[in-house]
């Protein structure tokens, strides 16, 4: 396994960094912009970066790059390792730090190129000649860096883009290169747009055939039948006879009438209740 730019102490590099940052060198004069030695990266954060790469102080490596893009190695890689004021890296087709290419490990280029902003160096594991396709660009200057990993090149033009790169170890959505190239092979066509993948497109309806239809009609009539609350109420005929009774046929009516006909209320009970009238007091 694998884990390229392995720097031990963090906290002691970024407060180095931060200390030397009031004395940040003059990086040595860069020759000519040469198409041949210019790489650009389309990135999704929105735009190009160009970044003159520098044959003249780390020719293997900067060999390697221009082998891989125009491979098209880099298309898709993410940016996996992202530190706020420090770096962003990239280049690994695992997206976790541990990957590389099919090719062989590159001898160490150490050269004199500082770690300002805007350097692109390769990554590494713990020996000195680990490095393979990981790179990483410099978002703020870190002099104690230098002499220990391989500059290759600066970033010229694009470098908001670089900054404006998802953060995190891993990002939780990392950016991703979306082309590299080289600018003399691009023919002028211009940076590579990231477009987001589409939506998936919601499946059409089927139709539905004259079977279907009438199991299904037929299932939902079952339902709404078995849905029906039962009916509680009389049946008409019983509800007509109430109606229709004779007033009296019960015993409460028979008490009513005995009432009417001038009987006593005790009488009239009794009478109902099938006893004897009451015997006059």
């Amino acid at each position: 396994m694998r884990s390229k730019f392995v720097v031990t102490a963090f906290a002691g590099l970024f407060m180095a960094g931060a200390a030397l940052a009031q004395s940040v060198p003059t990086p040595p004069a860069a020759p000519a912009p040469d198409a041949q030695n210019i790489l650009n990266l389309d990135l999704s954060t929105g735009g190009r970066v160009k970044i003159q790469l520098r044959p003249d102080k780390a020719p293997g490596s900067v060999e390697r790059i221009k082998t891989l893009v125009r491979r098209h190695f880099y298309d898709g890689l993410t940016f996996h390792r992202v530190i706020e004021g420090f770096m962003a890296q990239g280049g690994d087709p695992k997206g976790t730090g541990e990957g590389g290419s099919d090719l062989p490990d590159l001898k160490a280029e150490f050269n004199d190129l500082p770690h300002v902003r805007g350097t692109m160096a390769m990554a590494r594991a713990q020996g000195p000649d680990s490095a393979n396709s990981q790179f990483y660009i410099m978002l703020q200057p870190n002099l104690t860096l230098d002499g220990n990993y391989t500059a290759i090149g600066r970033v010229i033009t694009g470098i908001q883009y670089v900054d404006a790169l998802e953060k995190g170890e891993p990002p939780e959505n990392p950016s991703k290169i979306v082309h590299a190239s080289i600018e003399s092979d691009d023919l002028g066509q211009p940076p590579v747009a990231f477009v987001p993948p589409p939506a998936p497109a919601a499946a059409a309806p089927v139709a539905e055939s004259k079977k279907e239809k009438k199991a299904r009609e037929k299932a939902e009539k079952k339902q709404k039948a078995d849905s029906k609350p039962a009916d509680l109420a009389k049946p008409a005929d019983a509800v007509r006879s109430d109606v229709d009774a004779t007033p009296g046929a019960s015993g409460t009516d028979a008490a009513v009438q005995a009432v009417t006909d001038g009987q006593s209320t005790d009488n009239a009970v009794r009478e109902v209740a099938g006893e004897g009238a009451a015997p006059p007091q």
